[in-house]
């Protein structure tokens, strides 16, 4: 089992977002994805999320809100996942080379048009309504092949 955070992070109408292509064996490889990782031992939620934003942006987080959690069973093939989704709606600084892939701002209209996982698409929408949900998303061999979601 691994325990992870993943946010967005907003300025008005755009969302930054990751592409994906630095890293070898990188399972989101040439995905767009917002920022995040594993959490390490003795590490909150929260702590994860600042610590991850800042070491793949060179951001400072100021203003976040729990969007959901999300559950994602051997999506790897090995392990179950489970992530803490963030909305971030407040950072400073000054974004860095990512070591992790290419950062940019996105149109949040043309969020959708980008290689997303295809569980990103639903799971986005959700957060930026302001909806808080946790969600189960199975794939197989990188297929969405079922989904299931509670909204409270």
């Amino acid at each position: 089992m691994k325990l992870a955070t993943l946010c967005y992070i907003r300025e008005s109408d755009k969302t930054l977002m990751l592409h994906r292509i630095k890293k070898e064996n990188d399972i989101h490889k040439d995905k767009w994805n917002g920022l995040g990782g594993k959490l390490e031992q003795g590490e909150s939620p929260e702590e994860c999320l600042i610590r991850e934003v800042k070491e793949e942006s060179g951001l400072d987080v100021i203003d976040y809100r729990l969007a959901g959690f999300l559950t994602f069973p051997l999506f790897d093939g090995k392990h179950d996942w489970y992530v803490y989704l963030y909305e971030v709606n407040k950072v400073t600084g000054t974004i860095i080379d990512s070591p992790e892939g290419k950062l940019e701002w996105i149109n949040n209209e043309d969020l959708f048009d980008l290689p997303l996982w295809e569980g990103d698409h639903k799971f986005i929408k959700w957060m930026f309504e302001g909806r808080f949900f946790s969600a189960k998303f199975i794939y197989k061999n990188s297929i969405l092949i079922d989904s299931s979601v509670k909204f409270y």
